[in-house]
């Protein structure tokens, strides 16, 4: 029986003409029409037209409704791309898709949009060549069906498969009456949207009876060669195939050259026609596209030369000229040769599998399975879904190439449970690599589970034990979404038991699925049933030989396909026993395999190796799994209990290092952070040397440059480089004495750099590791500490001759300090670099803001402390600083002209902004009364009582790790350092309990409250109901779409309402006694102590305020008394009600701080004061206000403009100066 002559649906005349055309010659796209429409600069008025003149929302840049506004102007771009040589025009509907233009609100005209567009393209070619095919084009909306919208909620998507499909299918019905004759897919950056756009087309394929002809196009996003929802190109290329498209290729984001290595990547594996429409090269630095028409063709006849083409075009910043050069170009090029069919079995996740004839077995890991697992099942009943993902990881990294997941259970909503699982899946990089395989005997949790992965996953499984009819129902839903199918052999009789059932139903099916459905027999795996041996029933013994006879049968009968089986059934009389059921599940495999079983369901991580099973238990084993005795269940049974053993002995720890030199034990010490040694090292270095700076710039700096390179190259993380400063310290802090005695000078450095948090800001665990690190590669650093005046700044650099300036902040008005400082520094003449870094910093404000005032000397935006040493390398090496400097100089000229030209959408007035407010329905609202008014202190809070709340991957951070708690302690590439770090900090916090070293404090405060004017607060007295504070909120203009523009004030019950409603505060503190013990450390030379707890001081803030929310909700203002969440979902904020705090997205404003202060008496409550700035000190403080309404969420305000400048100046009678000061990162 061969599959390659089997029939398909029709063919169109079209389908066939582009057949025709891509077997004899290059066929040539068309190129960019964003880029010419933005030639003709049109203005609102343009796009609006005389039908959409008094729309609501601006419409200036849908460039889809041109084809309605102006039909002239898409006319004579698709012409004069025809002119040029094109063969295939696009319409002019990349956007034409009801999720797109909902931005507009303009979802009602996407059909039209869509008629439209193929029937100008169409009238074009028919003005000037009548044989051009029209492709109606499907873009990928603006909503990733595979990626989450919400950082802190992961499962979160802002579209469904479904949605996508109704969108889709609507364009397809609208290009296609409108005359379309290719449909194109293209620009795809989530595999999972181009997967619903071919889930509609080959609907409408069905409907019509033929196949419509289809391109696809993909993006690669960057150098990774992967898209945007991160799979590879051969990945991408399997989730596709079930297209059977005409071509399949790349366009955007890249330019021809970048994409070269893909393209020569897809050509290999694909056995249709290769497109590329690249863009103009690059964006430069103004966004625009430089490649001339010359040097782009002769990039793509490269490609055409090495047989990589059959399609090209352009995509951004191509114009006609660039077709016309590229078509003269490849005059008489001859096309790639399309490969033929070839029956790899292609699946994928991230990234590809494929499975052929030279293919070894295939694991699949079974322990995501509730029926199962019990560990697995009682994780997701639990909901405790990162234990559960760790599963997932540990088969992955136990060898599983595919992951079998179930969630077939009595208590669970399976058909739920399997689609979130599957969507946190998809944020896990590690274990999505590899391709899925959806178990479930419910077709509608199979089917859930199909329209959330992007990749090419396998069904278990289908069965004609439903019948024929609802086998071939599934068989092409399968095939329709792109799945390889398990077909387990049953029929409508039961399970194929016997050797002579499992060759009938096989044959059955595949006739079945090859002939009648067109399955792919390369994406059938056959599984004939695994089956319990040594049961003690007779009947039972010859069950495993059976399958391995089939498995003979199936692979030399049935071409192509793959064969599959639940490995652990076999041994399950064993449970309990796994030395044996190991053994049995290799000897099983030893035979199946040589069979033809390409893959199977098993504990990867429990896999023995046939070859070193002990001799007398494989004789056993085989006798059971061959059936070659009549005893051999009970010789087995015999002997089980023999080969139960302990663990084995774990390797003991040794101290071989210390056998080393002594140069070299000093370089082992301070790559691996120990300190027990390091004065009796240096000891031993000092009397072998002749002067102890010697032993500094010998071997401490051979070590501390080991140290350098290993942090640069990403093989050491910053906890690590601290603990080797500190060893460091401690060396020279032995060594010092003598270098005095000896008045042998200093040791030699890279340079003197003064490091300061500039004034108003307390902040400084950032700038306390970058300060470490320059130490660690040797750069003399001399650290001012906090809140430090410009002056101090200026004048230390003057005496200390300092080479470099580090300026660091982490609050907003930071931001004009440093500022201040460049300006005042050139007023002294100064010319040493300034350095920039801090959280609200970066190198747009840097060029636009401070760079400018610094008319001595350059400034550089420093990204993070892994940067630092790059930067000042770059300003020591005499060969690099001139070039380097003037780079930098070059690209904030860039940056700014940049930003200069950027081309916003205009700013709502604060009167139609405050019309657009959230509408409450104020009138249901019986506002919760808090238990007290007023304000209640909470002292000593004792930090045991914290740990529950602490957010440890905020910690990881902020010492430039990477990654989620707890997974990130598994991490294969900083998981030891993470470890490592996490114990110490577990030690530290140990520390902090036994010996109280730091004290909490923390205030709340309930007071009633109404909203007025629109955007401002009045808190009243509750005894005397005067108004005691208004706080004046900021309101969002920037133009939101369909949703409000959002102001803090929208959660309060307005005045006029009558409704006394109520808001409150807080204030804590974990910083009390930070700062002294910090000092002791550092006098101790030990910098990362007193890094820890500083860093495990914010976290306690952060955790205090969280533990304090709660009491809130639950008890003090008791308005969701029934709240029980988990940690995860305190981080997430799944809570109700919000506690923004001033100088965050929500309330940006530093100053309103001071009002909360002053209701709460938090100075004199807690010991907490505020800056000049409104910086909190202690630094480990915390603080903001209380919303309790449903309604209330987080928001950013962004820019506002100024009218509502004026508006909060005049309300707080404050100039207008002083009010910009303020508010000055959120001005238009």
């Amino acid at each position: 029986m061969s599959p390659t002559s089997l029939a398909t649906k029709p063919e169109s005349l079209k389908s066939q003409q582009l057949r025709d055309l891509l077997a004899n010659r290059i066929v040539y796209l068309d190129g960019a029409m964003g880029t010419i429409i933005q030639r003709h600069k049109l203005d609102e008025d343009a796009f609006r037209g005389e039908r959409f003149k008094d729309h609501p929302l601006d419409l200036k840049g849908n460039n889809d409704l041109l084809t309605l506004t102006k039909p002239e102007l898409i006319e004579e771009i698709h012409c004069a791309f025809l002119k040029a040589g094109s063969d295939i025009i696009e319409t002019n509907t990349f956007n034409s898709n009801a999720i797109s233009q909902s931005d507009y609100s303009l979802e009602h005209v996407t059909y039209e949009l869509n008629l439209e567009g193929a029937k100008l393209a169409k009238k074009a070619v028919s003005k000037i060549n009548p044989e051009a095919l029209v492709a109606g084009v499907l873009g990928p909306t603006n909503r990733t069906a595979s990626l989450s919208p919400d950082v802190a909620d992961p499962a979160a998507r802002n579209v469904t498969f479904d949605d996508l499909v109704d969108n889709y299918q609507e364009a397809i019905n609208g290009l296609l009456d409108g005359g379309a004759d290719i449909i194109l897919i293209e620009t795809i950056f989530d595999t999972l949207n181009a997967k619903a756009a071919i889930f509609a087309y080959l609907g409408k394929c069905k409907e019509l009876n033929f196949e419509i002809p289809l391109m696809i196009s993909g993006t690669i996003t960057d150098a990774s060669g992967r898209t945007l929802s991160g799979q590879t190109v051969e990945a991408f290329w399997a989730s596709m195939k079930h297209a059977k498209p005409n071509s399949i290729g790349f366009n955007c984001a890249l330019g021809a050259e970048q994409l070269r290595p893909h393209l020569h990547a897809i050509s290999k594996i694909a056995d249709v026609g290769i497109s590329l429409h690249p863009n103009a090269g690059l964006p430069n630095e103004m966004g625009d596209y430089d490649e001339s028409p010359g040097a782009m063709s002769q990039l793509i006849r490269e490609f055409v030369d090495d047989k990589h083409i059959n399609i090209v075009g352009g995509c951004c910043g191509t114009t006609p000229d660039h077709i016309k050069a590229i078509s003269a170009q490849l005059k008489n090029s001859k096309p790639r040769v399309v490969p033929k069919k070839d029956f790899t079995t292609m699946l994928s996740g991230l990234e590809p599998l494929f499975i052929n004839n030279e293919s070894l077995f295939i694991n699949v890991g079974e322990r995501t399975n509730v029926t199962g697992s019990r560990k697995f099942a009682r994780l997701i009943r639990e909901k405790n879904y990162e234990e559960a993902l760790d599963v997932a990881r540990d088969q992955v990294e136990s060898g599983a190439q595919i992951i079998d997941i179930n969630m077939d259970e009595g208590m669970l909503d399976s058909e739920i449970e399997m689609q979130h699982f599957l969507r946190l899946l998809a944020t896990e990089p590690n274990i999505c690599k590899v391709p899925v395989m959806i178990d479930s005997s419910k077709w509608s949790v199979i089917e859930g589970g199909l329209k959330i992965l992007q990749g090419k996953c396998v069904v278990n499984s289908i069965s004609l034990k439903e019948g024929q009819e609802e086998f071939i129902e599934k068989a092409n839903l399968c095939k329709k979404y792109g799945a390889a199918v398990v077909v387990m052999l049953f029929d409508e009789n039961g399970q194929a038991d016997s050797y002579e059932r499992k060759c009938e139903i096989s044959n059955r099916c595949y006739e079945l699925l090859v002939t009648e459905v067109h399955f792919p027999p390369e994406d059938i795996f056959f599984d004939p049933n695994v089956f319990a041996v040594a049961t003690g029933l007779e009947e039972h013994n010859n069950y495993a030989q059976d399958f391995i006879k089939a498995c003979k049968y199936i692979s030399t009968n049935l071409h192509h396909v793959k064969i599959s089986g639940g490995i652990s059934n076999v041994s399950f009389s064993f449970r309990g026993n796994d030395p044996v059921r190991e053994a049995m599940h290799s000897v099983f495999l030893f035979h199946a395999i040589r069979n033809g079983l390409s893959m199977g369901i098993v504990n990867a991580g429990q896999l023995g190796v046939y070859e070193n099973i002990a001799p007398d238990l494989k004789e056993l084993v085989e006798d059971v799994i061959l059936n070659r005795s009549k005893d051999s269940t009970e010789k087995l049974v015999d002997a089980a209990m023999n080969y139960l053993g302990g663990e084995k002995e774990k390797e003991s720890e040794t101290l071989l290092w210390r056998e080393k030199e002594v140069a070299e034990r000093i370089s082992h010490a301070l790559v691996h952070g120990i300190n027990k040694f390091i004065v009796e090292d240096a000891e031993e270095a000092r009397l072998s040397l002749p002067n102890p700076v010697e032993v500094i710039e010998g071997p401490l700096m051979d070590g501390m440059n080991i140290v350098g390179d290993l942090f640069g190259e990403g093989k050491m993380f910053l906890p690590q480089v601290v603990k080797s400063a500190r060893v460091m310290k401690e060396a020279v802090a032995y060594l010092v004495p003598y270098i005095e005695e000896s008045k042998t000078g200093k040791a030699k450095t890279n340079g003197k750099i003064i490091m300061a948090t500039v004034k108003g800001d307390v902040h400084d665990i950032g700038k306390n590791i970058v300060g470490v690190v320059l130490q660690c590669n040797n750069f003399e650093v001399i650290d001012l500490g906090v809140m430090v005046p410009t002056e101090t700044i200026i004048e230390t650099a003057i005496k200390e001759k300092a080479d470099f300036v580090g300026l660091s902040g982490l609050i907003t008005p930071s931001l004009d300090e440093m500022i201040g400082v460049a300006q005042e520094m050139t007023r002294k003449g100064l010319k040493v670099p300034i350095l920039i870094g801090g959280a609200t910093t970066s190198k747009a404000h840097t060029a636009l803001k401070i760079e400018p005032k610094y008319t001595t000397g350059p400034v550089i935006h420093v990204i993070d402390a892994s940067r630092s040493v790059g930067v000042l390398q770059n300003l020591i090496t005499e060969d690099k600083k001139e070039s380097y400097l003037e780079d930098i100089k070059n690209d904030y000229v860039k940056v700014r002209e940049r930003l200069k030209n950027t081309d916003t959408k205009p700013l709502m007035s604060l009167e139609d902004s405050n019309n657009n407010k959230l509408r409450i329905n104020w009138e249901k609202f019986e506002p919760q009364k808090p238990s007290f008014l007023g304000t209640k202190t909470f002292n000593n809070i004792k930090i045991k009582d914290l740990r529950y709340y602490i957010d440890w991957s905020i910690f990881f951070r902020s010492w430039d790790l990477a990654g989620s708690y707890p997974k990130i302690l598994s991490d294969d590439i900083v998981g030891v350092a993470a470890t490592q770090l996490f114990e110490d900090a577990i030690e530290m916090l140990a520390q902090l309990e036994k010996e109280e070293i730091i004290k909490t404090s923390a205030v709340i405060g309930f007071w009633p409250a109404n909203q007025i004017n629109h955007n401002d607060i009045e808190i009243y007295d509750p005894d005397t109901d005067t108004v005691l504070q208004t706080l004046n909120n900021l309101r969002q203009q920037k133009p939101q779409g369909t949703r409000p523009n959002a102001c803090l004030s929208d959660f309060i019950a307005p005045k006029e309402t009558k409704i006394i409603d109520y808001i409150g505060g807080f204030a804590v503190t974990t910083g009390l006694g930070v700062e002294e013990k910090c000092k002791e450390y550092e006098l101790n030379n030990d910098d990362y102590s007193s890094i820890m707890l500083k860093a495990l001081a914010d976290r306690l803030a952060e955790a205090l305020a969280e533990y304090v929310h709660e009491k809130v909700r639950q008890s003090h203002w008791g308005y969701d008394p029934d709240e029980a969440l988990s940690n995860e979902d305190l981080i997430k904020e799944k809570y109700k009600g919000i506690r923004p705090a001033p100088g965050y997205p929500a309330c940006p404003d530093h100053s309103e701080k001071k009002k909360l202060f002053l209701l709460l008496e938090a100075t004199k409550e807690t010991g907490i004061s505020l800056t000049e700035s409104f910086a909190m000190n202690p630094a480990a403080s915390v603080s903001g206000w209380y919303y309790a309404n449903s309604e209330s969420k987080y928001f950013g305000v962004g820019k506002i403009g100024m009218d509502q400048l004026e508006k909060i100046a005049k309300s707080r009678t404050d100039t207008i100066e002083v009010t910009k000061k303020h508010l000055r990162p959120n001005l238009d």
